[in-house]
């Protein structure tokens, strides 16, 4: 599937002048791809576990979960060879198989994070309605609907870089990124640098207006709540997608920023944006929502009992 006129593997790079210390800059990376692993199959796992939680909300939470896994699973196996063993080296092939995925499962985020916002306001907005709209066939059929939009959106761009002459074969990431490889480029890369524009604000540009919209409606249906212990429990309700929604697109604004306007900035900015963006959510996720759900905390309890004296 994945051919170029050049059929040289492609070289990721670490962190530039710290490359004798990378044994140790991937102990953190390690501890963190433990911690994301382990807090997003907790949640995978009680989900599936506890009938209590086989609600609609949780089945988008399970969805975001599994999100963040496969993200980590993309890009873990070649940071962690950069950094621990210094194979740098990763055929086209791979190199655009892994860019598909990244990007893909990072529009799928952004989906899920739109499904839970809707999902809050259902519950908000009409509660004695909300069994009768997100019924689990409706559920699949949103979550389906957010996997197509991830998988076959991103693949024009990722499709067209098969067939782009490189000049160089020198990636500045432990990891491939579309823009990353299309720098490289030396081809007309019009098309790679309209689309994915386009992109982006028919994505995570409309997905965070409709959510800032969706939160409006919300603030304007507790607002006409009587009881302030009704208006405070339907708030905290919202904290942990709130939360979430502001790690993942804070992150992604940062990046874009810098991809776009930031060519001046240090490389260790770029570097270190990109590993945020990647590593921040998914490890942050679990924690938010196990701090801040109720049900969530009584499931983990019960999962890891602990023993008093």
């Amino acid at each position: 599937m994945w051919t170029n006129n050049s059929a040289a593997p492609f070289l990721l790079t670490g962190f530039l002048g710290s490359e004798a210390i990378h044994h140790w800059i991937s102990i953190p990376f390690f501890i963190i791809y433990f911690s994301i692993f382990f807090g997003n199959g907790t949640l995978l796992f009680i989900i599936q576990d506890d009938h209590s939680l086989h609600e609609p909300m949780y089945y988008f939470l399970d969805m975001l979960a599994g999100t963040d896994l496969g993200m980590t699973l993309t890009t873990m196996p070649t940071v962690l060879a950069v950094l621990l063993l210094n194979r740098r080296e990763i055929a086209q092939g791979a190199c655009f198989t892994q860019s598909y995925f990244i990007h893909a499962l990072a529009i799928i985020e952004s989906g899920v994070l739109l499904a839970m916002a809707y999902d809050h306001f259902i519950a908000i907005h009409t509660p004695l309605r909300y069994n009768s709209i997100l019924i689990n066939s409706q559920v699949m059929k949103v979550g389906l609907g957010i996997l197509m939009r991830g998988f076959v959106s991103i693949l024009p761009p990722i499709l067209q870089l098969c067939w782009f002459p490189c000049r160089s074969h020198v990636l500045s990431h432990t990891f491939c990124l579309h823009q990353d490889v299309m720098k490289l480029a030396c081809a007309d890369i019009t098309f790679n640098c309209i689309y994915p524009v386009i992109l982006v604000a028919l994505t995570y540009f409309l997905d965070a207006l409709i959510i800032l919209f969706s939160y409006i409606l919300i603030l304007k249906t507790i607002m006409g709540i009587a009881s302030a212990e009704e208006q405070t429990k339907a708030i905290n309700t919202c904290v942990s997608h709130i939360s979430c929604v502001l790690v993942f697109y804070i992150t992604v604004i940062g990046l874009t920023f810098i991809h776009r306007f930031g060519k001046h900035a240090p490389y260790v900015v770029h570097i270190t944006m990109s590993y945020v963006h990647f590593l921040f959510p998914p490890f942050m996720n679990p924690i938010i929502y196990s701090i801040k759900t109720k049900q969530i905390q009584r499931s983990i309890v019960r999962l890891f009992p602990v023993q008093r004296a």
